[in-house]
C-alpha cells in the first residue's frame, strides 16, 4: 500500500523538496544543452534570503586575508621594536648612571687623596725647618773668640745681612721673648715644638708678640745693628733653656733640621 503526501494550497514544499527539484532541474538543462539560455534567468528568479529563511555566508577573498595578515605583522613588529627601544633606553639609562656614580666615587677619592696630600705636606712643612736668613751665609762661627763679647767666646753665629732683611722663625713655636735684649738689642726668643730655644738678636723691628706660634718660614722681625754690634747682621743662637749660657752649636743644630748651613 503506498502513502502519498497531502499537497493541498495551504502546504508549501520543503527546503530539502525545493532544493532537490532545483538540483534535478539544473541536471535536465545541462543534459539538453539548454542550460546555456536558460540558467541565469533560473537562478536569478531565485528568492532572497529574507524569503528563503536563510542566512548568507559571505568568503573573503584571498588579497583581504593577505591585508590583515600584513597589518597584524606589522603591529607586531611595531611592538616588539617598541619593546626593544625601551629595553635599550633602560639599559642605556642603567649604564649612564653606574658610570655617574662611577665618576663621584673616583672624584671622592681623587679629593679625599689630595686633601691627604695636602695634610701631609703641611704636616711636614711645619715639622720643618729652614734657615733664619734667606739666601745668606755665616760671618761668624760658633764660640769665635774675641774680647767684643763677654764671655770670651760667640755663644751663636751670625748671618750676613744688611738692615732692613727679612728674619723667619725656622721652625714651628711658640714667642716666649719679644723685646730688647742688652746687648743683643732687641731680640725674639722662641720656644721650638721640639723643646728647644731659639734666639735672634740685633733686630731692627719686632713683628711678633709673648705668646705668639710661629711657622716655619714666618717673619718674625728685620735684621739690623741694635745692641752690642760692629755692623748689620743677625746674631743666631741655639739654646737649651731660654736663658743665656745654654746655647749650643747652632750650625749643628740647624742641620740635624735638614738645614744646610
Amino acid at each position: 500500500m503506498a502513502f502519498t503526501r497531502a499537497t493541498g494550497k495551504h502546504r508549501r514544499p520543503s527546503r530539502i523538496q525545493r532544493g532537490t527539484a532545483r538540483a534535478a532541474g539544473v541536471a535536465a538543462l545541462a543534459t539538453t544543452g539548454v542550460i546555456g539560455t536558460v540558467a541565469a534567468p533560473a537562478f536569478a528568479a531565485e528568492p532572497a534570503a529574507e524569503q528563503t529563511g536563510l542566512t548568507p555566508v559571505v568568503t573573503l577573498g584571498d588579497t583581504v586575508a593577505q591585508q590583515i595578515d600584513a597589518q597584524a605583522a606589522a603591529q607586531k613588529q611595531a611592538a616588539e621594536e617598541a619593546a626593544a627601544k625601551k629595553k635599550a633606553e633602560e639599559a642605556a639609562r642603567e649604564r649612564a648612571a653606574e658610570a655617574a656614580k662611577k665618576a663621584k666615587e673616583a672624584a671622592e677619592k681623587a679629593r679625599e687623596a689630595k686633601e691627604r696630600a695636602a695634610r701631609e705636606a703641611e704636616r711636614k712643612r711645619l715639622n720643618s725647618f729652614v734657615p733664619p736668613i734667606s739666601g745668606s751665609y755665616v760671618s761668624t762661627g760658633y764660640q769665635a773668640s774675641s774680647g767684643l763679647w763677654s764671655s770670651g767666646s760667640h755663644t751663636g753665629i751670625d748671618f750676613h745681612a744688611a738692615t732692613g732683611t727679612s728674619v723667619h722663625a725656622v721652625g714651628m713655636g711658640e714667642v716666649v721673648e719679644a723685646g730688647w735684649g742688652g746687648s743683643y738689642g732687641n731680640n725674639i726668643v722662641i720656644k721650638m715644638n721640639d723643646g728647644t730655644y731659639t734666639q735672634y738678636g740685633h733686630l731692627s723691628s719686632i713683628g711678633v708678640s709673648v705668646g705668639q706660634k710661629v711657622t716655619p718660614g714666618q717673619q718674625i722681625g728685620l735684621s739690623g745693628a741694635t745692641g752690642n754690634v760692629t755692623g748689620p747682621h743677625l746674631h743666631f743662637e741655639a739654646r737649651t733653656s731660654p736663658e743665656y749660657g745654654s746655647d749650643m752649636d747652632p750650625v749643628a743644630y740647624l742641620r740635624s733640621h735638614g738645614v744646610n748651613v
